[in-house]
């Protein structure tokens, strides 16, 4: 796949999940340093989009449970930083986030930083009125290791958003969406661009996922060379 001028291997989710775990374990690399990575490269896409748009409303970070949602932490921390106005919303309950996890120590950063995170009520109505008050929103509810049918209350925030018609960013890949072949499992977000970590995935070469992926981009995550390389077949 060719991605912002670089021929790229697609990889399935099972081996980029393991390219990550071979990175944290056999190289010694903290997970925590990957996620700062990657909400690093997402913000550089993310600001240059949002300045070149001439946007001033907040940009609204939805994030989920595990590793995506903890990379949209990250984000939120470096647009605030670069003085773009963000606001955080989190669709589960915040005291279920595990101790000691990425998403915890992000969120923790977070709170330091006077930045709150939001719970998305069960009525959504808090979300709604997000949406309406924004203009690019940030999709880091659902990460690539999704399997089997989109399930509440997921499913719901989902066609909010696409209903919604906002300019939606994807963290590694639009929330629903199966990576692997490219279609969404129940319901997906469409959005405009679509930040995908480390390497694509093989789904994203299915003509049917440009509907949902928008533009792919290649976020550098600093995995090592060696693990690239050994992933996948050999680019087309």
């Amino acid at each position: 796949m060719i991605i912002d001028g670089k021929n790229c291997r697609a990889v399935t989710s099972a081996q980029m999940r393991e390219i990550d775990r071979a990175a944290i374990e056999d190289y010694g690399i903290p997970g925590e340093i990957l996620m700062e990575n990657a909400g690093r490269s997402i913000t550089e896409i993310v600001e240059r989009l949002y300045r070149r748009k001439g946007l001033r409303s907040p940009v609204l970070i939805l994030c989920g449970k595990g590793n995506n949602g903890g990379d949209g932490m990250v984000v939120a921390r470096h647009l605030h930083n670069h003085e773009i106005p963000v606001r955080v919303m989190y669709l589960d309950a915040l005291a279920e986030i595990p101790a000691g996890t990425e998403p915890a120590l992000n969120g923790a950063i977070l709170a330091k930083m006077k930045i709150d995170i939001e719970e998305i009520g069960s009525d959504f109505a808090n979300m709604r009125e997000a949406l309406g008050e924004s203009e690019m929103v940030l999709d880091a509810l659902l990460g690539t290791g999704l399997k089997g049918t989109v399930r509440a209350p997921f499913d719901a925030a989902i066609e909010i958003v696409n209903a919604a018609r906002k300019f939606v960013v994807a963290v590694d890949a639009p929330s629903g969406l199966d990576c692997d072949a490219g279609t969404p499992l129940g319901c997906a977000i469409v959005a405009a661009h679509t930040v995908t970590l480390g390497l694509p995935k093989t789904g994203f070469e299915n003509p049917a996922a440009k509907k949902f992926v928008g533009q792919l981009h290649l976020g550098e995550i600093c995995l090592p060379r060696e693990l690239l390389k050994q992933a996948g077949p050999a680019p087309k």
